[in-house]
C-alpha cells in the first residue's frame, strides 16, 4: 500500500501533465499563434502554413536587409511572402520561435518568463518591448492556468534551430 498511493499520485500527475499540454495545443490552436509564428509555404492551392517549421518563427534564411519605410497612418502590412515579418510605425518586428530550441526559442525560458513576457509585454518580462502584431493587450488577458498551459504545449513541441533576426527601427518618411 505504501508504494501504490505514491505511484498512483505519480499517475495522476503525469494525466494533470498531459491536460495541461493538451490544454494549451487548443489554445494555441484557436488563438491564431500559428497565423504569425508558422512560416507559409507554396501549397497547391496558394499559400499554406509549413508545418515542417510549425512556429519557429521568421525563417533565418529570409533576409531583408533595406530599412522599410512605415506605412503611410497607422497600419501594418505584412512585408514577407512567409507572413512573419511586419511593418508599421515601431519599424520592422519578425514573428519569434516559440519552440523549445535552446539557443534560437524558448528552450531556456522558464514558465515565469512566458507569464511575465505575456502579462507585460516585455521581452522576459523585462526587455524590450514585445512588438506587432503580437495581440499583448488580448493574451495578457488570459488566465495563469491558460498561460501555463500555451508555455507547457510550447515546450512540448519538437525544438526547431531558427535565429529569427531582431527588429528594425523605422527610418523616417
Amino acid at each position: 500500500m505504501k508504494i501504490l498511493i505514491p505511484l498512483l499520485a505519480l499517475l495522476a500527475g503525469g494525466a494533470q501533465a498531459a491536460d495541461r499540454v493538451e490544454r494549451g495545443r487548443y489554445l494555441v490552436n484557436t488563438s491564431g499563434c500559428t497565423d504569425c509564428h508558422t512560416p507559409l509555404k507554396k501549397g497547391a492551392h496558394g499559400p499554406e502554413p509549413d508545418l515542417a517549421r510549425a512556429l519557429s518563427g521568421h525563417p533565418e534564411g529570409f533576409v531583408i536587409t533595406a530599412p522599410v519605410a512605415p506605412p503611410a497612418g497607422p497600419w501594418m502590412v505584412t512585408i514577407a511572402a512567409t507572413g512573419t515579418a511586419y511593418s508599421g510605425p515601431w519599424g520592422l518586428s519578425f514573428s519569434a520561435n516559440l519552440t523549445p530550441d535552446l539557443e534560437t526559442g524558448l528552450g531556456r525560458w522558464s514558465e515565469n518568463d512566458f507569464l511575465q513576457t505575456m502579462r507585460t509585454g516585455r521581452h522576459l518580462g523585462r526587455g524590450r518591448p514585445v512588438l506587432p502584431p503580437m495581440p499583448i493587450p488580448v493574451y495578457s488577458q488570459m488566465t495563469d492556468d491558460d498561460l501555463k498551459a500555451v508555455f507547457a504545449y510550447l515546450q512540448s513541441l519538437p525544438a526547431i534551430r531558427n535565429k529569427v533576426p531582431e527588429p528594425i527601427a523605422p527610418v523616417a518618411r
